[in-house]
């Protein structure tokens, strides 16, 4: 939420790992943009608030397609102009990015062979910013929404192989928007492998997210080159 495509190449110190082991780093944006793109006043909605969903409501059905854009079109074009092995593809994320890493690695299944997030929304059908996205854009349907939760995801038999989420515990997000113990309990019932790290005096910010990056970047790494 607030981000754009330039914050985690900026923030996070990741590139000069990345290519010490070989990594391609692609930072897409958080939502479309322009005049002519719909937006809201509220800075958890609209522009940069995507949830990465494909928008079924207007105003926003028209412009939010970030499911599509990020599973179908970027990918054709990232094979199309640059030597990447679309066969080994990892994805991750911070915060509302960490909950569309989630989700679109458990909608798709075999698309992404390392998932790992910082801070995510792992429920957003529980808690104040999902309640307000998910019928914005996608209607009143409580299966539609459940269909963008990586808990109720999980709980209705979606699996990818194994997690890795670092939160910090002085997120003042924690209790009322992240709510990782949730997918705690769902990963468990589901037999998936979580790897949850809870790291003491640590906000929701990119200092946060600078020093575990490192972490992150060596366990996909592993997964995608093993």
């Amino acid at each position: 939420l607030t981000c754009t495509e330039e914050t985690f190449a900026i923030k996070a110190g990741a590139q000069r790992l990345a290519a010490e082991l070989g990594l391609m780093l692609v930072t897409p944006d958080t939502s479309p943009r322009g005049e002519a793109v719909a937006d809201d006043p509220a800075w958890d909605m609209g522009q940069a608030a995507s949830f990465y969903l494909d928008a079924t409501q207007q105003p926003w059905a028209a412009n939010f397609r970030m499911r599509t854009w990020l599973i179908d079109e970027l990918p054709r074009l990232i094979a199309a102009h640059f030597s990447a092995d679309m066969a080994r593809q990892g994805i991750t994320g911070h915060s509302m990015g960490g909950h569309g890493a989630l989700t679109l690695a458990l909608k798709h299944p075999g698309v992404f062979r390392s998932v790992s997030a910082f801070a995510p929304i792992v429920a957003p059908t529980q808690v104040p910013w999902g309640q307000k996205a998910l019928p914005a854009y996608l209607g009143d349907d409580p299966a539609a929404h459940a269909a963008h939760d990586a808990c109720a995801l999980i709980d209705g038999g979606a699996k990818v192989a194994e997690l890795l989420v670092d939160q910090g515990e002085a997120d003042a997000f924690l209790a009322e928007q992240l709510r990782p113990e949730l997918l705690e309990v769902a990963c468990a019932h589901a037999s998936i492998p979580l790897t949850l790290r809870r790291h003491a005096g640590y906000d929701h910010g990119y200092w946060f997210v600078q020093s575990f990056v490192a972490d992150h970047l060596h366990w996909h790494e592993a997964r995608l080159n093993g």
